[in-house]
């Protein structure tokens, strides 16, 4: 059974893409990318899903997150502290 898909679609203005010197197909990868960046990073969407919406296979998304300085995984205090606890119980 295949996913159904929906086609979202927005203006800009040819000037934006001028000023970022980008074509359109290079300003939908990036917009795509940073989208699925950001719903990441909200923890919105899991890895998998947010290099679905980036275009990115896994593993393509995560060297491009790599090459972007970002986090691959962003666990906070209080999660690190639970994963630390439960290592030193396999011990």
């Amino acid at each position: 059974m295949q996913e159904q898909t929906v086609n979202i679609s927005f203006s800009v203005k040819q000037a934006i893409l001028a000023s970022l010197n980008e074509t359109q197909d290079e300003f939908t990868k990036d917009v795509l990318f940073l989208s699925a960046l950001l719903f990441y990073r909200k923890r919105k969407l899991s890895l998998g899903k947010a290099a679905e919406l980036a275009g990115y296979s896994r593993l393509d998304f995560i060297d491009k997150l790599q090459a972007e300085k970002e986090y691959i995984f962003d666990y906070s205090d209080s999660e690190l502290d639970d994963i630390f606890n439960d290592f030193t119980k396999i011990k």
